[in-house]
C-alpha cells in the first residue's frame, strides 16, 4: 500500500502552489483554488506522461492539454512557465495585467502553449473532445500498418463547474459513443464552487452518469501521487473508451485557514494566509522565487526535442516510403488549401451561374459541398441531427459512427456541444469543420460561435431555414433577431446568398477565410437565380456589389439579401432611377475601401430602402436615419410563407411604395 508524501516534501508539486498564490496576490485578483488543489495531479501529468516540446509548441504530435475549468489559469501559467515555454517569471507578475501573457482565462493565441481559450465552463472538455475527434479521425486517414505517425493523447482538467453546465452531457456522451480512446480528463472533485459546498445543489452520481456514457472511471485520491501515475497508466491502456479519473481534492491545499472552503476560490489568499501557506509547504523562498533544483526537475526542454526528433525521424521514414500522404499531411497541418482550389471552385461558380437553377440555397450549398468535397479532403462536417433538413450530406460522405477514417460527423441534437467540438477540431488541425443545424438553433449554440470568432478559427457554420419563409412551423422556429446578432459579433462573416451564386461563393469565401469563422445562411424556399455579368460574379466576393443597374439618373438604392433579393428586382422593375445592391456579406462589404463602398452606395444618395426577412434594427447603418426597413419588428407567426411576408408587410408593393415615398 501507498503512502502519501508529506504535503511539505512535495517540492515539484508546491511549486505551483506558490506560484498560483504569488501571481494572484499581487494581481489582486484570480482563482488561487483550483491550482493548489489540483498542483499534485499536474505534477504527475506533465512531468511523467504529458509529451510535449517547449521549445516548439506547435509540434504537430504533440499531446494536447486543455483546462476547462480555465478560472485555474495560473495553473496553466505555473506549468508552462516551469517546464520551459516562453512564459517567464516576469510574465507571471504581470498576471491579468494589460497585454500580458497570462491573461486571466487562458486564451489562445497569446501564450505558447495554450491550445484553447477557456473560461466559460464546459467548453474546455468539448473542445478536448474535438481535439480526440481530431487526432482519431487524422490517424485512421495517414497511418500506416508499419507507422503511426499521428499518435497522441488529449488531456483536459476539469472541474464541478463544467459538469454542471449542460454541454458537458453532450459532449462526454458523444465522446463515449466514438468511442475516443485517447481522450482522459481529471475530474478535480473538491465539493467547492462560488457558492460554497456544492452538495446543496450538485448531488449528481459522476461515476455512474459517465459510466452510462460508455467512458472508463477510475477514482483516485488527487494528492496520491502513486494512484494519480497508476490511473493514467490504466488510462492510456483502455484505447476504445475515453477515461474520466475522479480525484477526490481539497481546494486551496497548503492554506491552512482557508483550504477545503470557498474562500480560496476566486480571491487571493491575503498576505498573512500566504505566510502561513508557506509555513505549511515548508517553502522558505520568497514571492516568485524559485529553487534552480526544482526548475530542473520540471525542465521539459530536452525530453521534448528529443520526442520531436524521434517523430521527425519517424516522419522521414514515413516520407520516404509514402511521399503524396506525407506531402498531403503537411498541407493539411499547415491549414493550405490545394493549389488548385481556387481556380476550381470559381470553374464551378462560373457553371453554377450559367445553370440558373431555381432551388433553396440549402439545396445549393449540398451542391456546393458535393463540388468541394472531393477537393478539400480535410473538411470534416456534422449537423446537428437534421442532415435531411440541412442538407449537409454529400454522395461520398462517410460517417465517423461507422468509418474511422470518415469525414462526417452525426452530432444528434447537441446544437452547443457540437459546434464547440468543432472548435477544436478546427484548433488541432488537419481538418475544416463545418456544422449545421436551423438558424433559430444557433441560439443554444451561441457562446460557442462567439469562442470560434474569439479564437480566429476557421470553423463554417451552417444554418438553414432562415426567416418566416420556413412557414408552418411557427415562431419558435422562425429567426428574427438571429441574422443581426451573428453579424454584429466581431471577426465574423456572415453570409445569406440570394440564390445557386452567391450560396457558391460564400462557400469558396468561407473556405478561404483562415482567421476567422463564417455562418451561411439558407433558405427553405426555392429562390429565383439572378441574371449577372462576369464582372458581378467576381464582386459577390466583396460582400455587397450592385446586382441591378439605374435605369436612368440614379434616384434611390434598394439594399436586399437572401430571399428578400427576388422582391427587390420585381419592385426594381416597377420603378425607374433604381438600383438594387445585393449585400450577401455585410461584414466584407465593411471591410471594402471607401471608393469601392462609394461605388456601390453613393453617399448622395440618401433615398435607401433595405429589405430583409429579419430584425429591422441592424440596416440602419446602411439606410441612415432618412431611409426606410422593410422587415420584422415583432415574432412570427405560423402558417405558410406567402401568407406571413403579406401579413408582415415584406412584399414588392411595400418596397415600392418605400421608395416612392423617399423621392
Amino acid at each position: 500500500m501507498s503512502t502519501i508524501t508529506p504535503l511539505n516534501q512535495r517540492h515539484t508539486a508546491n511549486a505551483i502552489r506558490i506560484l498560483a498564490m504569488d501571481a494572484v496576490q499581487q494581481a489582486n485578483s484570480g482563482h488561487p483554488g483550483a491550482p493548489m488543489g489540483m498542483a499534485d495531479i499536474a505534477d504527475v501529468l506533465w512531468r511523467e506522461f504529458y509529451q510535449h516540446n517547449p521549445s516548439n509548441p506547435n509540434w504537430a504530435n504533440r499531446d494536447r492539454f486543455v483546462l476547462s475549468n480555465g478560472h485555474g489559469s495560473m495553473l496553466h501559467y505555473a506549468l508552462l512557465h516551469l517546464t520551459g515555454y516562453d512564459v517567464s517569471i516576469d510574465d507571471l507578475k504581470q498576471f491579468r495585467q494589460l497585454h500580458s501573457k497570462t491573461p486571466g482565462h487562458p486564451e489562445y493565441g497569446y501564450t505558447a502553449g495554450i491550445e484553447t481559450t477557456t473560461g466559460p465552463l464546459g467548453q474546455g472538455i468539448a473542445n478536448a473532445v474535438g481535439f480526440a475527434l481530431a487526432e482519431k479521425t487524422l490517424a485512421a486517414q495517414f497511418n500506416k500498418a508499419d507507422n503511426a505517425i499521428i499518435n497522441h493523447y488529449t488531456y483536459c482538467f476539469l472541474g464541478d463547474g463544467c459538469l454542471m453546465e449542460g454541454i458537458s452531457h453532450e459532449v462526454c456522451s458523444l465522446a463515449g459513443t466514438l468511442g475516443l480512446g485517447k481522450l482522459i480528463a481529471y475530474y478535480d472533485d473538491n465539493g467547492i464552487s462560488i457558492d460554497g459546498e456544492v452538495e446543496g445543489w450538485f448531488s449528481d452520481n459522476t461515476e455512474q452518469r459517465f459510466l452510462a456514457y460508455g467512458w472508463q472511471v477510475i477514482k483516485v485520491d488527487g494528492h496520491n501521487h502513486h494512484e494519480i501515475r497508476e490511473a493514467t497508466k490504466q488510462a492510456q491502456q483502455e484505447t476504445n473508451k475515453p477515461t474520466l479519473i475522479i480525484c477526490k481534492t481539497i481546494i486551496g491545499l497548503g492554506s491552512p485557514n482557508k483550504q477545503g472552503k470557498e474562500d480560496c476560490h476566486g480571491a487571493p489568499l491575503g498576505a498573512d494566509e500566504i505566510v502561513l501557506s508557506r509555513e505549511t509547504l515548508g517553502w522558505t523562498a520568497s514571492a516568485f522565487d524559485i529553487a534552480e533544483d526544482i526548475y530542473s526537475q520540471w525542465n521539459a526542454k530536452e525530453k521534448g526535442d528529443q520526442a520531436e526528433q524521434a517523430w521527425n525521424q519517424q516522419f522521414a521514414d514515413y516520407q520516404a516510403k509514402y511521399p503524396e500522404q506525407a506531402a498531403e499531411l503537411l498541407r493539411r497541418i499547415s491549414g493550405d488549401l490545394p493549389s488548385d482550389f481556387v481556380a476550381k471552385a470559381d470553374e464551378f461558380i462560373a457553371a453554377t451561374q450559367a445553370k440558373a437553377e431555381n432551388i433553396a440555397t440549402r439545396k445549393a450549398s449540398q451542391n456546393t459541398i458535393a463540388a468541394f468535397a472531393p477537393l478539400l479532403p480535410e473538411i470534416l462536417g456534422g449537423s446537428a441531427d437534421l442532415a435531411g433538413s440541412n442538407l449537409t450530406l454529400w454522395k461520398d460522405a462517410k460517417g465517423v459512427n461507422e468509418h474511422v477514417d470518415g469525414n462526417y460527423v452525426y452530432y444528434g441534437v447537441r446544437e452547443f456541444g457540437m459546434t464547440a467540438i468543432a472548435n477544436g477540431v478546427a484548433l488541432h488541425g488537419g481538418f475544416i469543420p463545418y456544422t449545421a443545424t436551423f438558424l433559430m438553433f444557433m441560439e443554444y449554440a451561441r457562446n460557442a460561435v462567439r469562442m470560434a470568432a474569439l479564437m480566429k478559427q476557421r470553423v463554417i457554420q451552417v444554418y438553414t431555414h432562415d426567416s418566416i419563409g420556413l412557414g408552418e412551423d411557427g415562431p419558435t422556429h422562425q429567426p428574427i433577431e438571429q441574422v443581426a446578432s451573428l453579424r454584429q459579433t466581431p471577426n465574423m462573416y456572415t453570409w445569406r446568398p440570394c440564390d445557386t451564386t452567391e450560396t457558391a461563393v460564400a462557400w469558396k469565401m468561407a473556405l478561404l477565410s483562415q482567421n476567422a469563422p463564417t455562418a451561411l445562411i439558407l433558405s427553405r424556399q426555392n429562390l429565383a437565380p439572378q441574371n449577372r455579368d462576369a464582372e458581378q460574379v467576381k464582386a459577390i466576393e466583396k460582400g455587397g456589389y450592385i446586382l441591378a443597374k439605374e435605369k436612368s439618373e440614379l434616384k434611390a438604392i434598394i439594399i436586399a439579401t437572401g430571399s428578400e433579393i427576388d422582391l427587390a428586382m420585381q419592385a426594381y422593375a416597377q420603378l425607374d432611377g433604381v438600383r438594387v445592391v445585393s449585400m450577401p456579406c455585410a461584414e466584407l462589404f465593411s471591410q471594402q475601401d471607401a471608393a469601392y463602398r462609394e461605388q456601390v452606395l453613393p453617399s448622395t444618395v440618401r433615398a435607401r430602402v433595405a429589405v430583409e426577412a429579419g430584425i429591422v434594427d441592424y440596416w440602419y447603418k446602411f439606410v441612415g436615419l432618412d431611409g426606410k426597413v422593410i422587415g420584422m419588428t415583432t415574432f412570427g407567426e405560423s402558417a405558410p410563407a406567402k401568407d406571413l411576408f403579406k401579413h408582415f408587410g415584406i412584399t414588392v408593393d411595400a418596397v415600392v411604395d418605400a421608395v416612392k415615398s423617399l423621392v
